[in-house]
């Protein structure tokens, strides 16, 4: 059985990268009807953050990526990191280390004098005598002090690593006896059962020292999958203004999590020239050895397309009850499918959608100088009035086509062109130029609320 983890430390935000691989590991352990844990890595209290903690369980709740069992907080599992520090002590593979911070700066700065590699010489690995006075040590593992160490990795290959160009004895616990973050991590994959680690390939350089750590206790070593980097359209490492935020800000911007979910999987993985995937979909394709080695590219344009994609293709009802979060209420207007059939063809986000259909149901506050200028000419007032003093006259307004049929009729009677109603009206109704067909406008507000507005925008504009 499949099992994946996804372990984000709360000293910041879930951003998009993190998500990326809580994804993939989503994806890896449902497909193979395998475990999928989530992990909350907050040994560091100094700098750990309940609102992060509880942001990052938010946006696991808003997106629909359902975890196995309760989260696990590695804070609440000290005393079994004692236990296993103890133990590789009792065994001679670890050992206190009473080097003081004075001594490892002073040694640091001799060795990079020499243009050697910065690291702990062992002096206190095979220490007998006696402890310095004052000192509290921090506890080391012993190493290998020869040879290579071999990742294999599901993305990149063999990955081989040099022991004397990455390792000396590291730290596994603090002079405070708190226990650092490659060991704890060893320990806790471990012990629950994680068999595939997939992860950013920053990670990468990690993994060597957890594997001394997965070695010494006798466990057993996992899957490795280090997937490259999200880079921005310039190659670099992808910033705040590129779209390494939190998570839960896409959902203010109006994305939905299926857009953001099918923008994410399609982040250096790919099937055939498909670009849409359901959730579905993506559990029976996806697959991390298909990952590409190579990072990928943040690309919000297709973000954007995606999103508009599945907003147009929504059940109205769903879409209406995604819109509330942006404080539109449509549940009861009667006229809701004909506004949301619409607009949603012309959204790229729920934002978007909001913001046009707010534009519809609220009377312009102001007029467009540019659009005044273009659409009221001469005889622009009279055909206002005569198209106003016709919806009067009119039973049974009720549809677009409703609506429509007048304005055609006024334009044959006329015998002028569509724009010359067309534009006057379009700012009368909207006090800009762009916007959804101007019957379905009339159609949602009403007859009163169309003239209404006439009536304001010739006194305004006269």
């Amino acid at each position: 059985m499949v099992v994946t983890r996804f372990a984000p430390s709360p000293t910041g935000y879930l951003h998009i990268g993190g998500l990326r691989t809580a994804l993939f590991s989503y994806l890896w352990a449902k497909k193979n009807g395998g475990k999928f844990i989530l992990r909350i890595e907050d040994t560091d209290l100094t700098r750990n953050s309940q609102e992060a903690a509880d942001a990052i369980v938010a946006a696991f709740k808003w997106l629909g990526l359902s975890h196995d069992g309760e989260i696990e907080y590695q804070s609440k599992r000290m005393d079994i990191y004692k236990r296993y520090i103890q133990k590789l002590l009792d065994e001679g593979k670890a050992y206190n280390c009473y080097m003081s911070k004075e001594e490892l700066n002073e040694l640091r700065e001799e060795q990079m004098a020499r243009k050697e590699r910065a690291m702990y010489d062992g002096r206190y690995r095979d220490f007998t005598g006696t402890p310095p006075e004052g000192v509290e040590p921090v506890v080391r593992i012993k190493a290998p002090l020869e040879g290579s160490i071999t990742v294999q990795d599901g993305i990149k290959g063999d990955v081989t690593f040099e022991v004397k160009d990455i390792l000396d004895d590291f730290i596994i616990a603090r002079a405070d006896g708190s226990p650092t973050y490659n060991f704890v991590v060893a320990i806790d994959d471990a012990l629950m059962g994680i068999n595939t680690v997939i992860r950013g390939d920053d990670h990468l350089s990690n993994t060597p020292k957890q594997m001394v750590v997965y070695e010494a206790l006798g466990f057993e070593i996992p899957k490795f999958y280090h997937v490259p980097m999200i880079h921005n359209s310039q190659g670099k490492k992808l910033s705040k203004r590129d779209g390494a935020t939190d998570v839960m800000e896409y959902k203010n911007l109006g994305y939905t999590p299926e857009a953001l979910l099918n923008f994410l999987v399609r982040l250096g993985w790919s099937h055939g020239d498909q670009e849409i995937f359901s959730m579905t979909e993506m559990m029976e394709l996806f697959d991390p050895k298909d990952i590409n080695r190579s990072a990928s590219i943040y690309n919000v344009d297709k973000l954007d397309w995606l999103s508009a994609h599945y907003i147009k293709n929504m059940q109205n009802p769903e879409l209406s009850e995604l819109l509330e979060y942006f404080g539109l209420v449509l549940s009861s207007h009667d006229k809701r499918e004909i506004l949301l059939d619409a607009l949603k063809e012309r959204a790229k986000t729920l934002q978007d959608l909001a913001d046009l259909i707010s534009e519809v149901l609220g009377a312009p506050v102001v007029y467009d100088e540019k659009a005044v200028k273009k659409a009221f000419k001469e005889d622009s007032f009279e055909i206002l009035n005569d198209f106003a003093a016709r919806l009067k006259k009119s039973e049974d307004l009720h549809l677009p086509i409703d609506y429509h049929r007048v304005m055609e009729e006024l334009v044959n009677e006329r015998a002028i062109g569509f724009g010359k109603i067309g534009q006057p009206l379009r700012v009368a109704l909207l006090g800009k130029l762009s916007g959804p067909g101007l019957d379905v406008v009339m159609s949602v507000i009403g007859r009163d609320e169309t003239l209404q507005r006439i009536t304001s925008a010739i006194e305004a504009n006269s």
